[in-house]
Protein backbone atom coordinates (compact mmCIF):
# COMPACT_ATOMS: atom_id res chain seq x y z
CA UNK A 1 0.00 0.00 0.00
CA UNK A 2 1.28 3.54 -0.78
CA UNK A 3 1.17 6.88 0.25
CA UNK A 4 0.74 10.20 -1.95
CA UNK A 5 -2.12 8.98 -3.63
CA UNK A 6 -5.52 9.96 -3.87
CA UNK A 7 -8.22 7.22 -2.69
CA UNK A 8 -11.91 7.53 -3.04
CA UNK A 9 -13.55 7.54 0.69
CA UNK A 10 -17.11 7.16 -0.38
CA UNK A 11 -20.09 8.50 -2.32
CA UNK A 12 -20.34 12.01 -1.52
CA UNK A 13 -24.03 11.57 -0.41
CA UNK A 14 -23.15 9.51 2.12
CA UNK A 15 -20.87 11.94 4.09
CA UNK A 16 -22.95 14.71 5.50
CA UNK A 17 -23.51 16.39 9.11
CA UNK A 18 -22.64 13.24 10.97
CA UNK A 19 -18.72 11.72 11.66
CA UNK A 20 -18.40 9.16 9.28
CA UNK A 21 -16.11 6.73 9.99
CA UNK A 22 -13.59 5.07 6.77
CA UNK A 23 -10.85 2.72 6.89
CA UNK A 24 -7.81 3.20 4.18
CA UNK A 25 -4.22 1.94 4.08
CA UNK A 26 -4.59 0.28 7.30
CA UNK A 27 -5.25 3.18 9.37
CA UNK A 28 -8.95 4.69 10.83
CA UNK A 29 -10.34 8.39 9.56
CA UNK A 30 -13.08 10.43 10.18
CA UNK A 31 -15.06 12.67 7.60
CA UNK A 32 -18.03 14.48 8.08
CA UNK A 33 -19.49 18.28 6.12
CA UNK A 34 -18.84 21.41 7.89
CA UNK A 35 -21.53 24.37 7.44
CA UNK A 36 -20.79 25.72 4.26
CA UNK A 37 -20.94 22.18 2.83
CA UNK A 38 -16.81 21.14 2.62
CA UNK A 39 -16.18 17.62 3.62
CA UNK A 40 -13.11 17.65 6.04
CA UNK A 41 -11.10 14.98 6.77
CA UNK A 42 -8.93 13.77 10.04
CA UNK A 43 -7.26 10.57 10.98
CA UNK A 44 -9.67 9.30 13.63
CA UNK A 45 -7.22 9.04 16.89
CA UNK A 46 -7.93 11.50 19.41
CA UNK A 47 -4.65 12.50 20.60
CA UNK A 48 -5.75 12.64 24.27
CA UNK A 49 -7.14 9.22 25.16
CA UNK A 50 -6.60 7.66 21.95
CA UNK A 51 -10.52 8.03 21.30
CA UNK A 52 -12.30 7.31 18.12
CA UNK A 53 -13.46 10.96 16.45
CA UNK A 54 -16.10 9.24 14.15
CA UNK A 55 -18.11 8.23 17.05
CA UNK A 56 -18.79 11.52 18.19
CA UNK A 57 -20.64 13.91 16.63
CA UNK A 58 -20.41 17.39 14.58
CA UNK A 59 -20.79 20.89 16.43
CA UNK A 60 -20.39 23.68 13.91
CA UNK A 61 -17.23 23.09 12.02
CA UNK A 62 -15.84 20.61 14.00
CA UNK A 63 -15.57 17.31 15.07
CA UNK A 64 -16.22 16.42 19.05
CA UNK A 65 -14.14 13.84 20.73
CA UNK A 66 -16.74 10.93 22.47
CA UNK A 67 -14.59 10.36 25.57
CA UNK A 68 -13.39 14.05 26.72
CA UNK A 69 -15.24 16.36 24.49
CA UNK A 70 -12.28 17.65 22.50
CA UNK A 71 -12.66 19.32 19.30
CA UNK A 72 -10.93 19.68 16.09
CA UNK A 73 -11.50 21.95 13.12
CA UNK A 74 -10.97 20.52 9.79
CA UNK A 75 -7.03 21.48 9.43
CA UNK A 76 -6.67 18.88 12.32
CA UNK A 77 -6.06 22.17 15.35
CA UNK A 78 -8.12 21.39 18.19
CA UNK A 79 -10.21 24.26 18.92
CA UNK A 80 -11.53 23.61 23.18
CA UNK A 81 -10.03 21.70 25.52
CA UNK A 82 -13.18 21.01 28.38
CA UNK A 83 -10.83 20.57 31.18
CA UNK A 84 -8.76 23.24 30.85
CA UNK A 85 -11.83 25.55 31.07
CA UNK A 86 -13.96 28.10 29.06
CA UNK A 87 -11.39 30.59 26.75
CA UNK A 88 -8.11 28.61 28.10
CA UNK A 89 -5.53 28.92 25.79
CA UNK A 90 -5.04 25.29 23.36
CA UNK A 91 -1.19 23.45 23.20
CA UNK A 92 -0.31 24.34 19.47
CA UNK A 93 0.77 20.64 19.59
CA UNK A 94 -2.69 19.60 20.06
CA UNK A 95 -3.61 18.37 16.38
CA UNK A 96 -4.14 15.68 14.45
CA UNK A 97 -3.26 15.18 11.22
CA UNK A 98 -5.64 16.67 8.65
CA UNK A 99 -5.84 15.82 4.55
CA UNK A 100 -6.92 17.25 1.66
CA UNK A 101 -10.17 16.67 0.07
CA UNK A 102 -11.84 16.76 -3.41
CA UNK A 103 -15.03 16.00 -4.86
CA UNK A 104 -15.18 14.87 -8.47
CA UNK A 105 -17.94 12.47 -10.17
CA UNK A 106 -19.89 12.02 -7.12
CA UNK A 107 -17.00 10.52 -5.22
CA UNK A 108 -15.70 11.84 -1.93
CA UNK A 109 -11.17 11.52 -3.03
CA UNK A 110 -9.03 12.14 -0.03
CA UNK A 111 -5.20 12.53 -0.53
CA UNK A 112 -3.72 10.23 1.98
CA UNK A 113 0.05 11.69 2.23
CA UNK A 114 2.36 14.42 3.39
CA UNK A 115 3.45 15.75 -0.94
CA UNK A 116 2.74 19.66 -1.81
CA UNK A 117 0.14 20.05 -4.17
CA UNK A 118 2.37 20.81 -7.16
CA UNK A 119 3.80 17.28 -6.59
CA UNK A 120 1.02 14.85 -6.43
CA UNK A 121 -0.51 12.52 -8.63
CA UNK A 122 -3.43 13.99 -9.75
CA UNK A 123 -7.11 12.48 -9.54
CA UNK A 124 -7.81 10.09 -12.69
CA UNK A 125 -9.70 12.36 -15.50
CA UNK A 126 -12.82 11.19 -16.82
CA UNK A 127 -13.01 13.15 -20.19
CA UNK A 128 -16.74 12.72 -20.65
CA UNK A 129 -17.02 15.27 -17.57
CA UNK A 130 -16.20 18.82 -18.12
CA UNK A 131 -18.11 20.02 -15.14
CA UNK A 132 -20.37 18.31 -12.40
CA UNK A 133 -21.92 15.84 -15.07
CA UNK A 134 -21.61 14.09 -17.49
CA UNK A 135 -21.13 15.71 -20.77
CA UNK A 136 -24.17 15.59 -23.69
CA UNK A 137 -24.57 11.85 -24.85
CA UNK A 138 -23.17 10.32 -22.10
CA UNK A 139 -24.48 8.18 -19.12
CA UNK A 140 -23.21 7.80 -15.84
CA UNK A 141 -23.60 4.90 -13.02
CA UNK A 142 -21.53 4.07 -9.78
CA UNK A 143 -21.48 0.77 -8.21
CA UNK A 144 -19.48 0.00 -5.07
CA UNK A 145 -17.76 -3.52 -4.10
CA UNK A 146 -15.91 -4.12 -1.42
CA UNK A 147 -14.20 -7.82 -1.88
CA UNK A 148 -11.51 -9.68 0.37
CA UNK A 149 -8.72 -9.00 -2.54
CA UNK A 150 -5.42 -7.50 -2.69
CA UNK A 151 -5.44 -4.01 -4.58
CA UNK A 152 -2.63 -4.70 -6.69
CA UNK A 153 -4.34 -7.94 -7.99
CA UNK A 154 -7.76 -6.07 -8.83
CA UNK A 155 -5.31 -3.19 -10.93
CA UNK A 156 -3.55 -5.99 -12.62
CA UNK A 157 -6.38 -7.95 -13.49
CA UNK A 158 -8.03 -4.72 -15.11
CA UNK A 159 -4.62 -4.47 -16.77
CA UNK A 160 -4.70 -8.19 -18.16
CA UNK A 161 -6.18 -8.46 -21.88
CA UNK A 162 -5.71 -12.29 -21.83
CA UNK A 163 -8.10 -13.03 -19.08
CA UNK A 164 -11.04 -12.01 -20.73
CA UNK A 165 -11.37 -14.93 -22.95
CA UNK A 166 -11.53 -17.37 -19.96
CA UNK A 167 -12.65 -15.60 -17.04
CA UNK A 168 -15.92 -13.78 -18.99
CA UNK A 169 -17.56 -16.05 -21.03
CA UNK A 170 -19.19 -13.00 -23.28
CA UNK A 171 -15.86 -11.29 -23.87
CA UNK A 172 -14.51 -14.36 -25.73
CA UNK A 173 -14.92 -17.35 -26.82
CA UNK A 174 -13.57 -19.53 -23.77
CA UNK A 175 -10.46 -20.69 -25.37
CA UNK A 176 -12.80 -22.46 -28.28
CA UNK A 177 -11.13 -20.74 -30.58
CA UNK A 178 -7.22 -21.06 -32.17
CA UNK A 179 -6.36 -18.32 -33.00
CA UNK A 180 -6.90 -16.20 -29.79
CA UNK A 181 -3.04 -15.62 -29.33
CA UNK A 182 -2.91 -11.79 -28.45
CA UNK A 183 -0.75 -9.71 -30.67
CA UNK A 184 1.48 -7.84 -28.80
CA UNK A 185 3.75 -6.15 -31.52
CA UNK A 186 0.42 -4.28 -32.51
CA UNK A 187 -0.09 -3.21 -28.98
CA UNK A 188 -0.30 0.83 -29.14
CA UNK A 189 1.69 1.72 -25.62
CA UNK A 190 0.98 4.21 -22.86
CA UNK A 191 3.72 5.05 -20.81
CA UNK A 192 3.52 8.34 -19.14
CA UNK A 193 4.44 9.50 -15.56
CA UNK A 194 1.65 8.06 -13.64
CA UNK A 195 -0.21 5.59 -16.42
CA UNK A 196 0.65 2.49 -18.13
CA UNK A 197 -1.46 1.73 -21.12
CA UNK A 198 -2.24 0.04 -24.04
CA UNK A 199 -4.59 -0.03 -26.75
CA UNK A 200 -5.25 -3.01 -28.71
CA UNK A 201 -7.86 -5.07 -31.16
CA UNK A 202 -9.00 -8.45 -30.64
CA UNK A 203 -11.82 -10.56 -31.83
CA UNK A 204 -14.73 -10.41 -29.89
CA UNK A 205 -18.49 -12.21 -30.50
CA UNK A 206 -21.79 -9.87 -30.57
CA UNK A 207 -22.70 -8.69 -27.10
CA UNK A 208 -25.20 -11.33 -25.22
CA UNK A 209 -27.76 -8.63 -24.16
CA UNK A 210 -30.51 -8.65 -27.02
CA UNK A 211 -31.03 -4.67 -26.44
CA UNK A 212 -27.40 -3.63 -26.08
CA UNK A 213 -26.80 -5.95 -29.23
CA UNK A 214 -29.98 -3.69 -31.09
CA UNK A 215 -28.32 -0.20 -30.08
CA UNK A 216 -24.75 -1.93 -31.14
CA UNK A 217 -26.00 -2.87 -34.68
CA UNK A 218 -23.48 -5.62 -34.82
CA UNK A 219 -24.53 -9.22 -34.46
CA UNK A 220 -21.64 -11.08 -35.86
CA UNK A 221 -18.20 -11.68 -34.41
CA UNK A 222 -15.80 -8.86 -34.99
CA UNK A 223 -12.37 -7.61 -34.41
CA UNK A 224 -13.08 -4.33 -31.99
CA UNK A 225 -10.53 -1.67 -30.17
CA UNK A 226 -10.49 -1.21 -26.69
CA UNK A 227 -7.51 0.43 -24.51
CA UNK A 228 -7.02 -0.19 -20.71
CA UNK A 229 -4.58 1.22 -18.27
CA UNK A 230 -3.79 2.28 -14.70
CA UNK A 231 -3.29 6.01 -13.06
CA UNK A 232 -1.63 5.89 -10.05
CA UNK A 233 -1.18 2.91 -7.59
CA UNK A 234 -5.01 2.03 -7.62
CA UNK A 235 -6.94 3.56 -10.45
CA UNK A 236 -7.62 2.04 -14.01
CA UNK A 237 -9.16 3.00 -16.51
CA UNK A 238 -11.05 0.91 -20.00
CA UNK A 239 -12.39 2.06 -22.86
CA UNK A 240 -14.26 -0.42 -24.86
CA UNK A 241 -15.92 0.36 -28.55
CA UNK A 242 -17.74 -2.66 -29.59
CA UNK A 243 -18.98 -0.92 -32.50
CA UNK A 244 -18.41 2.85 -34.28
CA UNK A 245 -21.82 3.03 -32.93
CA UNK A 246 -21.62 2.55 -29.17
CA UNK A 247 -18.75 3.30 -26.29
CA UNK A 248 -18.56 1.88 -22.62
CA UNK A 249 -15.83 3.84 -20.80
CA UNK A 250 -15.67 2.82 -17.46
CA UNK A 251 -12.88 3.88 -14.16
CA UNK A 252 -12.22 2.25 -11.40
CA UNK A 253 -11.12 3.91 -8.36
CA UNK A 254 -9.70 1.59 -5.59
CA UNK A 255 -8.98 2.01 -1.90
CA UNK A 256 -6.44 -0.32 -0.04
CA UNK A 257 -8.66 -0.78 2.82
CA UNK A 258 -6.59 -3.64 4.66
CA UNK A 259 -4.00 -6.07 3.45
CA UNK A 260 -6.14 -8.56 1.19
CA UNK A 261 -9.28 -6.51 1.12
CA UNK A 262 -10.30 -3.66 -1.25
CA UNK A 263 -13.00 -1.06 -1.27
CA UNK A 264 -14.00 -0.34 -5.41
CA UNK A 265 -16.01 2.27 -6.92
CA UNK A 266 -16.92 2.19 -10.77
CA UNK A 267 -17.80 5.02 -12.75
CA UNK A 268 -19.36 3.13 -16.05
CA UNK A 269 -19.96 5.97 -18.90
CA UNK A 270 -22.04 4.72 -22.30
CA UNK A 271 -22.83 6.51 -24.92
CA UNK A 272 -25.80 4.70 -25.98
CA UNK A 273 -29.52 3.21 -23.71
CA UNK A 274 -29.11 7.03 -22.58
CA UNK A 275 -32.79 6.79 -20.88
CA UNK A 276 -31.99 6.36 -16.79
CA UNK A 277 -34.58 3.54 -16.42
CA UNK A 278 -31.93 1.17 -18.55
CA UNK A 279 -29.15 1.67 -15.71
CA UNK A 280 -30.13 -1.52 -13.96
CA UNK A 281 -29.68 -3.22 -17.17
CA UNK A 282 -26.13 -1.73 -17.61
CA UNK A 283 -25.71 -2.25 -14.22
CA UNK A 284 -26.27 -5.95 -13.78
CA UNK A 285 -23.88 -6.66 -16.96
CA UNK A 286 -21.32 -4.73 -15.10
CA UNK A 287 -21.51 -6.79 -11.83
CA UNK A 288 -21.87 -9.95 -13.41
CA UNK A 289 -18.70 -9.23 -15.16
CA UNK A 290 -17.48 -7.85 -11.59
CA UNK A 291 -18.21 -11.04 -9.56
CA UNK A 292 -16.20 -13.14 -12.14
CA UNK A 293 -13.10 -11.70 -11.86
CA UNK A 294 -13.75 -11.61 -7.57
CA UNK A 295 -14.42 -14.91 -8.39
CA UNK A 296 -11.06 -15.32 -9.76
CA UNK A 297 -9.07 -13.11 -7.10
CA UNK A 298 -10.31 -14.58 -4.53
CA UNK A 299 -8.38 -17.91 -5.10
CA UNK A 300 -5.46 -16.59 -6.59
CA UNK A 301 -2.12 -17.39 -3.90
CA UNK A 302 -0.30 -15.69 -2.40
CA UNK A 303 -3.37 -13.60 -1.42
CA UNK A 304 -0.73 -10.23 -1.84
CA UNK A 305 0.58 -9.69 -5.14
CA UNK A 306 4.68 -10.85 -4.90
CA UNK A 307 7.36 -7.94 -5.70
CA UNK A 308 8.83 -7.56 -8.79
CA UNK A 309 8.51 -9.83 -11.62
CA UNK A 310 10.38 -13.19 -10.72
CA UNK A 311 7.69 -15.18 -9.01
CA UNK A 312 5.42 -15.43 -11.46
CA UNK A 313 5.84 -16.22 -15.19
CA UNK A 314 5.44 -12.88 -17.33
CA UNK A 315 4.72 -13.16 -21.34
CA UNK A 316 4.41 -10.96 -23.46
CA UNK A 317 0.72 -9.76 -22.96
CA UNK A 318 1.90 -9.06 -19.60
CA UNK A 319 3.55 -5.83 -20.57
CA UNK A 320 1.61 -3.40 -19.09
CA UNK A 321 1.52 -5.18 -16.03
CA UNK A 322 4.98 -5.82 -15.83
CA UNK A 323 4.94 -1.80 -16.02
CA UNK A 324 2.69 -0.90 -13.37
CA UNK A 325 5.05 -3.14 -11.13
CA UNK A 326 7.84 -1.01 -12.04
CA UNK A 327 6.02 2.44 -11.23
CA UNK A 328 5.01 0.90 -8.03
CA UNK A 329 8.69 -0.26 -7.20
CA UNK A 330 9.80 4.18 -8.24
CA UNK A 331 7.19 5.09 -5.96
CA UNK A 332 8.44 2.61 -3.24
CA UNK A 333 11.99 3.92 -3.67
CA UNK A 334 10.71 7.45 -3.25
CA UNK A 335 9.54 6.34 0.31
CA UNK A 336 5.47 5.97 -0.68
CA UNK A 337 5.12 2.55 0.49
CA UNK A 338 4.02 1.55 3.55
CA UNK A 339 5.76 -1.12 6.00
CA UNK A 340 3.33 -3.57 7.12
CA UNK A 341 5.65 -5.59 8.54
CA UNK A 342 5.94 -3.24 11.02
CA UNK A 343 2.81 -2.08 11.13
CA UNK A 344 1.38 -5.59 12.08
CA UNK A 345 4.43 -5.93 14.54
CA UNK A 346 2.76 -3.22 16.56
CA UNK A 347 -0.48 -3.21 15.99
CA UNK A 348 -2.54 -2.74 19.04
CA UNK A 349 0.71 -0.72 20.98
CA UNK A 350 1.09 2.09 18.72
CA UNK A 351 -1.38 4.14 16.64
CA UNK A 352 -0.27 5.62 14.05
CA UNK A 353 -0.81 8.10 11.56
CA UNK A 354 -1.11 8.56 7.76
CA UNK A 355 1.73 11.59 7.59
CA UNK A 356 -0.32 14.84 6.24
CA UNK A 357 0.92 18.09 4.45
CA UNK A 358 1.78 20.24 7.73
CA UNK A 359 4.20 17.66 8.80
CA UNK A 360 6.19 18.99 6.09
CA UNK A 361 5.49 22.56 7.67
CA UNK A 362 5.16 21.70 11.63
CA UNK A 363 7.18 19.58 14.31
CA UNK A 364 6.11 18.09 17.07
CA UNK A 365 3.36 16.03 16.21
CA UNK A 366 1.64 13.14 19.12
CA UNK A 367 0.72 10.16 17.00
CA UNK A 368 3.67 8.71 15.11
CA UNK A 369 3.72 8.51 11.21
CA UNK A 370 2.85 5.23 9.53
CA UNK A 371 6.45 3.31 9.03
CA UNK A 372 7.56 3.47 5.41
CA UNK A 373 10.34 1.46 3.28
CA UNK A 374 13.10 3.70 3.60
CA UNK A 375 13.61 5.75 0.16
CA UNK A 376 16.56 5.03 -1.84
CA UNK A 377 18.75 7.84 -1.59
CA UNK A 378 19.56 7.86 -5.14
CA UNK A 379 15.70 7.53 -6.31
CA UNK A 380 14.44 10.23 -3.93
CA UNK A 381 16.98 12.37 -4.98
CA UNK A 382 16.41 12.42 -8.70
CA UNK A 383 12.42 12.74 -7.76
CA UNK A 384 13.03 15.92 -5.61
CA UNK A 385 12.56 19.15 -7.61
CA UNK A 386 16.42 21.06 -7.27
CA UNK A 387 18.33 18.26 -5.74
Amino acid sequence: MYINFWYPAGLATEIAGTPVRRRMLAQDFVLWRDQAGRVQCLANTCIHRGASLADGKVLGDDVQCPYHGWRFAGDGRCTAIPSLGRGARIPGRARVDAYPVAEKYGLVFVFLGDLPEVERCPIMDIAEYRGEAPDPGWRATIQHFTWDIDYQRSVENGLDGAHNEFVHPTHGYSGDRDDIRIAVEDYEIVDTEWDSGHFSSRRAPPLADAKMREASGRTVDAVIRGGTGHHGAAMVWTLIHPTDRISIHQYLFETPVDEGRTSLYLVNLRNFLLDPAEDPRMMGRNEVVALQDRDVLQAVRPVLTPPGRTKEFFTPADITIASYRDKLKAWEDRGWRIDMAEVNRTRGRTAFAIPSPARRQQGGWVLDPVPLIPARVAAAAAATPGV
